[in-house]
């Protein structure tokens, strides 16, 4: 098992010469959520930091950019190589940091390796268009990078967030500048070195750590920053809209949802349960497309409520390092007292909680929760637990599920479970999200658009989709 000496040992490799030394810099603590222990301190960045990496990428972008997209892949497809031969030991800071199960950890660094091939090669087919127009003219339409970029990364999956917006930034052309977690510093610092040692040149791909008001607010300020791409709840969302606004830069926003899933009474009930409850609490339930709110047709209510309550109830909750762990710690402190206020609202208006429902043991571990009969004026129904919680009300009809789909503002993700084609057609069709699965959980894939609507965001990160939010339109006349 990995020590705190040997985490220490690997945050502070990791981020050598990141930062300038000297004395009365900040810094702020990194726990272990596992134990609630102090691990390592970060350093902080300074404006003048920030205005260091400003310049870098000031510099970087007309080289990076000149380079040929095959040169591009080439670098990119050796920094997703390098990645995959350090899988254990980034998963395992990933696992200290944040608190997931190892084998989860060891899956989201496979994805961030994943990105960045599927981007290398996607970086080659940016295409344009030649209209028709009369012998000796030509009307051309080109796609450009947008320039440099700032991309803001929650704390859920640190690693493949990250990855998320600077894949798609450098097959495109622009460089980036990552204000990562500052709860998960050494497994993303440590992804920042591959790319290091991969031979992406300097300036092109940069990471900072610090008051995230304080450097959102100073690079969006900046005129060098052409792109902003964010990940995270909907209140943070709007305030960072409202600083890109003032120099009208590009944005990309992934903001919070509140997944609804729509179980009916064809689906085959005991492999159905199987995957909700598995999926329900992967990563502590702090997912952003995390199934949360159950709506289950009346004919096989009660039987659902059973097997999930029975399988909730064996969800074995650890230490992420142990390799039985199927669920570990929250990753904050914080996230404890706001489910057991959602829990004591909900109960008090009626809800039963019928598994799990506190926190417990040192560090951060919460039990893994369900609740039966949740009114819709319950606070954990119309806002996120972002947590191991799930929701459970019954339906009659397609149409009145539809309709508490559909009733909340936001819209990222939902899911459906039933064997019923046209029914599939329907509810495909009828329900507001950006993302929708059927009979799975398997949403977010490299080729794939990922991405809300309404107040869970707009744009989309992955896919073809994600490339282009990285480019401009230039159409160009010739006579």
């Amino acid at each position: 098992m990995t020590t705190t000496a040997d985490y220490n040992a690997d945050l502070q490799l990791f981020i050598a010469g990141a930062w300038r030394s000297g004395e009365g810099r900040d810094v702020a603590p990194v726990y272990n959520p596992a134990t609630g222990a102090p691990i390592a301190e970060l350093p902080v960045a300074t404006a003048a930091d920030l205005d260091e990496a400003l310049s870098a990428a000031d510099r970087a972008w007309p080289l990076w950019r000149a380079k040929t997209p095959d040169e591009r892949a080439a670098l990119m497809h050796k920094a997703a190589g390098i990645i995959r031969e350090r899988i254990e030991p980034i998963a395992t800071l990933l696992t200290l940091e944040q608190g997931k199960p190892i084998a989860e950890a060891r899956g989201e660094v496979a994805s961030a390796a994943g990105l960045l091939a599927y981007f290398a090669e996607e970086g080659k087919r940016i295409e344009g268009r030649v209209l028709q127009r009369p012998a000796g003219q030509r009307t051309m339409v080109l796609k450009q990078p947008v320039g440099p970029a700032a991309g803001f990364s929650p704390w859920n999956f640190p690693v493949n967030l990250m990855v998320k917006k600077i894949a798609p930034a450098l097959a495109a052309g622009c460089v980036v500048i990552a204000k990562a977690p500052e709860e998960t510093p050494g497994c993303t610092s440590a992804i920042m070195r591959c790319l290091d040692d991969a031979g992406i040149p300097a300036g092109v791909a940069q990471l900072v750590y610090g008051v995230p008001d304080m450097i959102s607010r100073h690079l969006l300020a900046s005129p060098v920053i052409r792109k902003v791409s964010f990940t995270g709840s909907t209140a943070v969302g709007k305030h960072l809209m409202r600083l890109a606004a003032d120099g009208v830069k590009r944005i990309t926003m992934e903001l919070g949802g509140h997944a609804p899933v729509l179980i009916f009474d064809d689906c085959d009930l005991e492999a159905t349960l199987d995957r909700v409850v598995w999926q329900k609490f992967r990563n502590a339930g702090q997912v952003c497309i995390s199934p949360t709110r159950f709506y289950v047709q009346e004919g096989i209510y009660d039987a659902f409520v059973k097997g999930f309550a029975e399988r909730t109830a064996k969800v074995k909750i650890g230490s992420g390092l142990d390799a039985d762990t199927q669920m570990g710690p929250l990753a904050n402190k914080r996230r404890a007292p706001a489910l057991e206020a959602m829990i004591a609202d909900a109960k008090a208006k009626g809800a039963r909680v019928v598994a799990g429902g506190e926190a417990t043991g040192e560090g951060y571990f919460f039990q893994p929760t369900a609740l039966a009969d949740v009114p819709l004026d319950a606070d954990a129904m119309n806002n996120e637990p972002f947590g191991p919680m799930a929701l459970m009300r019954p339906f009659g009809s397609e149409e009145e599920a539809l309709e508490q789909a559909n009733r909340l503002p936001y819209g990222l993700a939902a899911f459906a479970f039933t064997e019923n084609g046209r029914r599939i057609n329907r509810i495909v069709d009828g329900i507001e999200s950006g993302m929708v699965g059927v009979n799975s959980f398997v949403i977010s894939t490299p080729d794939a658009p990922f991405g809300g609507i309404k107040e869970s965001g707009f744009g989309s990160e992955s896919g073809p989709e994600g490339l282009e939010s990285y480019l401009v339109t230039k159409a160009v006349h010739i006579y």
